[in-house]
């Protein structure tokens, strides 16, 4: 049995955990990871990625700096959040403000530290990249619309270090990239249905709040169905291998999306929306490795 000390250390492991969103940040570095391998460098031998230093530190400050993008979100949204998200904020609480503050200014120097090991410019646009999720959480949050873009283009991100790192410019990157862009975008917009009364109650001037749930949700499914065109643009254009699968079960999800966000009109409905996109951009993850299923055994040596 653990002793009470040991128990409340565990609480708070568990807290900070989830307040840097761990599960989000291993699954950003894992998508990275499997971006450069069978994307952004497919001649290059496995090991060679795999085992490839910078790379390496390119994804560690990527991860260190979501986490403490995490971390300052959390600071600037604990009240909406508390209303919003009552029982995660409970468990958020458990660490003090002043340690969230004081590990996020530590995450944010290993990360610059991890970026100095490869070059100078990685340096500088992790630090921008700091200072634009602070920017974000403190100032462009509130604004409608331009909040939610910001957010988005700040998700994608990392993949923009690890793309410019291998100075591939094939079409099909930028393809995937509008994807996932989209994709969570409209995500972005759900989070905002989903959390109303927060930002009713801290006056957070969101899409909903300003111009209505209906206005919102047509622009939601304005962004969902932009979407199918990279899915097709995929399917029909470009040598994807079996995700090709993966971009039909997309569309197939995207139809169901829109027939129940038509329908949808509680805070209920609009969590099992956001889950849906959630789930989507999960297997997008995974669905990497159907580009060439033989590709890992092949590349070993």
């Amino acid at each position: 049995m653990l002793s009470r000390k040991n128990k409340l250390v565990l609480l708070k492991l568990l807290s900070l955990f989830s307040v840097v969103r761990g599960y989000n940040v291993l699954m950003i570095a894992l998508a990275q990871y499997l971006a450069s391998i069978y994307i952004l460098s497919p001649s290059l031998p496995l090991r060679q990625v795999a085992l490839d230093l910078n790379l390496f530190a390119i994804i560690l400050a990527s991860t260190l700096v979501i986490a403490s993008g995490y971390i300052i979100n959390n600071f600037y949204d604990s009240e909406k959040d508390l209303i919003n998200k009552p029982r995660k904020t409970m468990l958020d609480r458990l660490v003090s403000q002043r340690f969230k503050l004081t590990t996020y200014f530590v995450l944010n120097f290993l990360a610059v530290f991890a970026a100095s090991y490869v070059s100078f410019k990685a340096v500088l646009f992790f630090s921008a990249y700091i200072f634009g999720i602070w920017f974000y959480s403190h100032k462009l949050k509130k604004i409608p619309f331009i909040g939610n873009f910001i957010s988005s283009t700040l998700a994608i991100a990392p993949f923009f270090a690890v793309f410019v790192y291998y100075k591939n410019f094939e079409q099909v990157i930028f393809v995937h990239a509008m994807f996932l862009f989209l994709l969570i975008l409209a995500r972005e917009m759900i989070k905002d249905l989903e959390n109303m009364k927060g930002d009713l109650a801290q006056s957070y001037t969101t899409i909903p709040v300003l111009y209505g749930v209906n206005m919102s949700k047509t622009m939601i499914a304005g962004l969902i169905l932009l979407t199918l065109i990279p899915s097709l643009l995929l399917i029909t254009k470009f040598h994807i291998g079996f995700m090709n699968y993966y971009f039909i079960g997309c569309i197939i999800l995207f139809i169901l999306f829109l027939i129940l966000l038509s329908k949808a009109n509680s805070k209920k409905h609009f969590v099992w929306l956001h889950n849906i996109l959630k789930l989507i951009i999960i297997a997008g993850v995974f669905s990497i490795l159907l580009i060439d299923i033989d590709l890992v055994l092949n590349r070993i040596l």
